[in-house]
């Protein structure tokens, strides 16, 4: 006969059934572990895909806001190739004998210590290209009157020349970005707009009828436009050429921007192609011009996994602009 476990007499009633509990089986130990981990690893995921959702919504209104922050300055500048201060014009002086407002490179970089862009330096960011702009200052002053701004925000006096020049240059961390030069009070200088760019690509609209009209006929890169001077300088003199170039007939100007965000978020290893300038110009033209089309299995493994956006733009100069 077996003998009934005894209970301690001094224990309240209360808790002497506590004194029959040995704790937990093995299998229901293990049972609880798994549905732990179960728990475990579901938190874990959802904070994963919280966490990427926010990385990518940060990168989309980054990348929004540096694409239409770039759009702006740069159709600032280009729509202040055509200012005149009446003020200042000088009826005895033939205005179209003056260097034309606008002027470019295709698939180079520059210095931003150097003058202008006479010094070229190797493309960056799939040949992305340079966009010169001057204008004339307005209002007394070494700062004028702060209605005519270089691309860095600094005013330009009257009888001064501004000068706002977009490039791509790469920073000390090695990432592309867009550069605004301009000439300061004492020397050139150059400062970053945007960064993460894949490619900067500009085309210009040629006015080709005769009399003029304002309206684009056909947008060509810059080589072309130097290839139309070179076919009209043969033999003329340089005063000649500086008043029939075909910069002078440029009537609006077209600007793409690609831009990556700052981190690799995305889950597959990028295959999208860019056409930059759409896809009209990609089965033609594109072909001589580098960076108008871009592959994102072209790019170095670390950029493929990148958030993308295209940023585009025609800028049509007011009437009067050389």
């Amino acid at each position: 006969m077996s003998r009934s476990p005894q209970l301690r007499p001094h224990l309240r009633p209360s808790l002497r059934p506590f004194l029959r509990q040995a704790g937990l089986t093995l299998p229901e130990m293990m049972v609880a572990i798994a549905i732990g981990l179960a728990v475990l690893l579901a938190a874990a995921r959802l904070l994963e895909l919280a966490n990427g959702a926010y990385a990518a919504q940060s990168d989309s209104a980054a990348l929004d806001d540096a694409g239409r922050y770039a759009l702006e300055l740069v159709g600032r500048a280009v729509r202040q190739a055509a200012h005149v201060d009446p003020l200042q014009l000088d009826l005895s002086a033939p205005l179209d004998v003056l260097p034309a407002r606008l002027d470019g490179l295709d698939a180079i970089s520059l210095g931003g210590a150097t003058a202008g862009i006479g010094t070229p330096l190797t493309a960056v960011a799939n040949g992305s290209d340079v966009l010169a702009v001057r204008f004339p200052g307005a209002g007394a002053g070494p700062g004028g009157d702060g209605s005519l701004l270089d691309c860095a925000g600094f005013g330009v006096g009257a009888g001064e020349e501004g000068w706002s020049i977009f490039y791509v240059a790469k920073n000390a961390d090695g990432e592309a970005e867009l550069r605004c030069k301009y000439h300061g009070a004492a020397r050139w200088s150059a400062d970053a707009v945007v960064s993460g760019v894949d490619s900067f690509q500009v085309l210009y609209g040629l006015d080709t009828d005769t009399p003029r009209d304002g309206a684009a006929n056909r947008y060509v890169n810059a080589d072309a436009i130097r290839a139309l001077d070179a076919a009209l300088g043969a033999g003329l003199p340089p005063q000649e050429l500086k008043r029939r170039t075909w910069w002078k007939r440029v009537v609006s100007v077209r600007v793409a921007l690609l831009l990556h965000g700052a981190r690799p978020i995305r889950n597959d290893r990028g295959g999208q192609e860019f056409q930059l300038f759409g896809p009209a110009y990609a089965a033609g033209a594109a072909q001589g011009d580098p960076g108008t089309v871009l592959r994102e299995d072209a790019l170095p493994e670390g950029l493929r996994r990148r958030e993308r956006r295209l940023f585009s733009a025609t800028v049509a100069l007011p009437a009067g602009a050389l």
